[in-house]
């Protein structure tokens, strides 16, 4: 029997696992925040300036309502696309342990996924070409945050600046790699901040005080290239960026709330199924997802390239 002809099943015990899995090394989406979309293909909005734009909305007696011209709204094409990986199970093994083996062959097939999804989101979100001139800096010399004469705290605030200058929103959330967090950790203003403090311990949570930015994460995560040699996937690098905060209630976000951007995903994904074949000597867990990476706002965000 070819393989078209197996019985492919849809497991929803599976797929759960599946959509609550989650990876702490993994924090693209804190940039990119996923959006269920209905369709594999469409468009959806493109934020500028004009979006975060305050309108006169006060109406006199007798007076014409106040009206929103849309010609000026762009757009954005999308084209989901899809990612899948699949775990052979021995029905030796299977004997054994059945569940656990499935559960654990949906995770590993999810993370894979979930691997390829951060290096996607990192790539996009570290390259200068995203940004528009005003909202970018590569740092050399004694700018570099590995220079006892740099002032990270400057450069951070400048990067900020730049973001409300072309949004008039601060940004929230802020990215780095390791390499970045490290040397920030020793910086020598970073800790003339913190000296009087309990423990003089530099944390993510003292950057976000000092820096005063909600959110801030390191991206820890690593790939292995095809001779084998790990890299990191967050490099010497510094992503400031506003992002839609995350709508009350548990509601689903939309991709019609001004961000920097969003990771589009086909609703109902990620989903997970199970096949046999081998003439039955072999149990396959497969997870397939479908989704893209889009920057719809890149006003509202600004790269610090070269930390290091």
């Amino acid at each position: 029997m070819g393989r078209l002809e197996e019985l492919r099943i849809v497991d929803p015990v599976l797929t759960n696992i599946a959509r609550g899995y989650s990876n702490d090394a993994y924090i693209g989406t804190v940039l990119a925040p996923i959006v269920p979309v209905q369709k594999e293909a469409g468009k959806i909005p493109q934020f500028g300036k004009e979006a975060f734009k305050l309108y006169n909305t006060e109406r006199a007696i007798r007076a014409k309502s106040n009206r929103l011209s849309p010609e000026g709204r762009t757009t954005i094409d999308f084209t989901l696309t899809e990612h899948d990986i699949e775990y052979p199970i021995d029905y030796r093994e299977a004997e054994e342990d059945l569940f656990n083996l499935q559960v654990y062959a949906t995770q590993t097939t999810i993370d894979i996924i979930l691997l390829r999804l951060e290096k996607e989101i990192a790539d996009k979100v570290q390259d200068l070409n995203t940004y528009p001139s005003t909202n970018k800096i590569t740092l050399s010399g004694t700018s570099k945050f590995t220079n006892a004469n740099s002032d990270p705290i400057a450069t951070i605030e400048t990067g900020k600046d730049a973001i409300r200058s072309a949004i008039g929103k601060y940004p929230n959330v802020m990215v780095m790699g390791p390499a970045t967090y490290g040397a920030l950790k020793s910086h020598s203003k970073i800790l003339d901040r913190i000296k009087y403090a309990m423990k003089g311990i530099v944390t993510t949570d003292i950057l976000a005080e000092i820096f005063d930015i909600p959110t801030v994460v390191v991206g820890k995560s690593i790939y292995a290239a095809d001779a084998g040699v790990f890299y990191d996937v967050w490099q010497d690098n510094i992503v400031l960026a506003y992002v839609s905060p995350a709508p009350s209630g548990g509601a689903e976000r939309t991709p019609y709330e001004p961000s920097f951007a969003y990771t589009l995903r086909k609703k109902n994904k990620p989903e997970t199924d199970t096949y046999d074949e081998v003439g039955g000597k072999l149990h396959i867990v497969r997870t397939t997802d479908l989704l893209t990476v889009k920057i719809v706002g890149a006003d509202a965000g600004y790269l610090i390239n070269d930390t290091n």
